[in-house]
């Protein structure tokens, strides 16, 4: 997700002053997506998705009021729930430090009916007229982490807010030790592990996966979580409500794809190519279906991004 390249630039304006520190209220992002964009459709898709397994249905983009024909990205879908959370920009040829300006971007919600998912909302994590861009959401319960810029803070930081009355509120900081480096992540569903990205030292090669345990409270020490890490990158791991599926990002074949690790007798084992061509950012609903980030490239350059989905068999 471009999200944590634009937060660096944005960091980078506010402390020059060369941003404003008020921002206009949010815009609709149909409105902001520019006129001449095309959406992206599967029969123009020079590199669509490949599936690797007999278990589920080839990948389609989500029916409903997701996919436009600017970039939807970093799906997740809580366990037991029909909400469908993402990150939006309309305009992926805008560099990263425009994006942080546009009062469109950021995290929207989309609720499931039918087969497909109604008009997506945006995710409200910041006062009016105060500028942040906020992504890499993980939503448990009625509590939801976020990464974010914003004002009145130096650096990228890791936000909670609480959901009281369908409403997200009380948003505040909460870090990570620093020195575990915490990337995307992912929280067992009891609470006790805690599975992220991060690119310190002592992995195995660029970003790995690495896991800490939560002990009285305090989350301890990381872990290689050497089954699964090669050289190459492991990034944006997913969590299965039971604790036994561990999916992720790897790249295969020069783009991202998505694997698959099973834990038994408490060990993880080696992964499984589930779908490749950029594929990224796996995450599973109630029914085992894999929801995923596709993104479209025309002539070597990413045109957008959609949410695909490929139903269980």
């Amino acid at each position: 997700m471009r999200v944590l390249v634009a937060t660096a630039i944005l960091l980078l304006l506010l402390s020059s002053g060369c941003v404003q520190n008020t921002v206009s209220e949010t815009v609709n992002r149909h409105d902001s997506i520019p006129a001449g964009a095309v959406k992206f459709t599967p029969s123009m898709d020079q590199h669509p998705p490949v599936l690797h397994s007999d278990g589920y249905e080839q990948p389609v983009p989500v029916a409903g009021g997701v996919n436009t024909a600017g970039a939807e990205d970093s799906p997740f879908i809580p366990d037991g729930s029909d909400d469908l959370y993402f990150f939006f920009v309309p305009d992926v040829s805008v560099p990263p430090e425009k994006q942080v300006l546009d009062k469109s971007a950021g995290i929207y919600v989309a609720r499931k009916s039918g087969q497909g998912f109604g008009e997506a909302r945006r995710v409200t994590l910041q006062d009016p007229g105060r500028l942040s861009l906020d992504g890499c959401e993980f939503v448990q319960g009625n509590k939801m982490w976020f990464c974010s810029a914003r004002e009145g803070y130096t650096g990228l930081h890791w936000f909670t807010a609480e959901r009281i009355d369908g409403v997200w509120k009380n948003w505040r900081i909460a870090d990570f030790k620093e020195s575990y480096e915490v990337g995307e992540f992912h929280i067992s569903a009891d609470g006790k592990e805690l599975y992220f990205h991060s690119g310190r030292a002592g992995g195995k090669g660029q970003n790995d996966i690495w896991v800490s345990r939560n002990v009285n409270g305090e989350w301890q020490e990381p872990e290689n979580v050497e089954a699964v890490n090669t050289a190459e990158n492991e990034m944006m791991p997913y969590l299965t409500a039971d604790g036994n599926g561990l999916w992720f990002n790897r790249f295969y074949q020069g783009s991202p794809a998505i694997f698959k690790s099973e834990r038994a007798g408490g060990q993880w084992q080696e992964p499984e190519l589930i779908i490749s061509s950029f594929a990224g950012e796996p995450t599973l609903d109630g029914e085992g279906n894999i929801y995923f980030v596709h993104h479209f490239y025309n002539d070597g350059e990413m045109a957008e991004a959609d949410i695909y989905v490929a139903m269980r068999r």
